[in-house]
């Protein structure tokens, strides 16, 4: 989406078709006709839009994108996110966005106003080159809002930032181990489940997820709760959600469920 909205910035009214709805797909086909890339593009999202059409005429249509080799569609059903956005996905999953966005900026004049982004001398160059790290990646298997997430376990979690740890505070090494005791010991105790939990939950939080994106994580920030109180290391990071922007701060011995009789 964020693609298609600079693509349709100060398009011309030529380029984009006068009596074309989608304008999307009038600049893909208009490009497709002088770039063999993108015109190689148009006849993969010409039949991925005809077979969703059978399917659409066929009650058990689920066999023509079955039957389909192209990378574009070996998920068997096409949601209607993905035909929404079909031209842009395509050229990502074929890996050919970035060499179509990089044509049509160095051909721009023919699409573009002046003040066009993709006509800019900065920008226009910085999107294409954005693209090609997404355009490098291999889209076997897209995840959608149904499924759940693989990521590593919290313990996995809590041993990594152990591990950093270790490499970060080098004035007190001999610190770790006992940490590690403690937590066995603590393990079988009812009264610092309610700690372990939100330390799961936080450890959790630090990695990307469905819900939260992780910014920007530091181990080892000092805090100081009181002035007559020592400082507290402790792990600050920085999370976005669809709403907000939320900074968190909890201490080490937290993060690895040794927080033990202190307050």
């Amino acid at each position: 989406g964020v693609v298609e909205a600079c693509l349709l910035h100060m398009l011309k009214r030529r380029a984009a078709g006068f009596l074309r709805t989608d304008k999307v797909a009038a600049l893909f086909t208009k490009v497709g006709k002088t770039c063999p890339i993108a015109g190689d593009v148009c006849k993969k999202v010409q039949e991925l839009q005809q077979q969703v059409e059978s399917r659409k005429n066929q009650p058990g249509g689920q066999e023509p994108l079955k039957r389909q080799g192209s990378t574009t569609s070996k998920a068997p059903v096409l949601t209607p996110q993905a035909i929404k956005h079909i031209w842009v996905r395509t050229a990502l999953i074929e890996k050919v966005l970035d060499k179509i966005v990089q044509y049509i900026v160095d051909n721009c004049s023919k699409y573009y106003e002046k003040e066009a982004l993709l006509a800019d001398p900065v920008c226009g160059p910085i999107l294409a080159s954005l693209l090609v790290g997404p355009c490098a990646l291999e889209y076997t298997k897209l995840k959608t809002a149904d499924h759940y997430w693989t990521d590593p376990s919290a313990d996995e979690l809590v041993q990594r930032h152990r591990i950093q740890g270790v490499h970060g505070r080098q004035d007190s090494p001999s610190k770790r181990p006992a940490l590690g005791i403690r937590k066995r010991h603590s393990s079988g105790s009812t009264s610092e489940d309610p700690f372990a939990a939100s330390a799961r939950e936080y450890v959790e939080s630090l990695h990307q997820n469905s819900r939260t994106h992780l910014l920007y994580g530091k181990n080892n920030v000092l805090v100081q709760p009181k002035d007559d109180l020592e400082a507290i290391p402790g792990y600050l990071s920085l999370h976005q959600s669809a709403d907000n922007l939320t900074l968190k701060w909890t201490p080490n011995q937290l993060m690895n469920g040794t927080l033990g009789d202190s307050e």
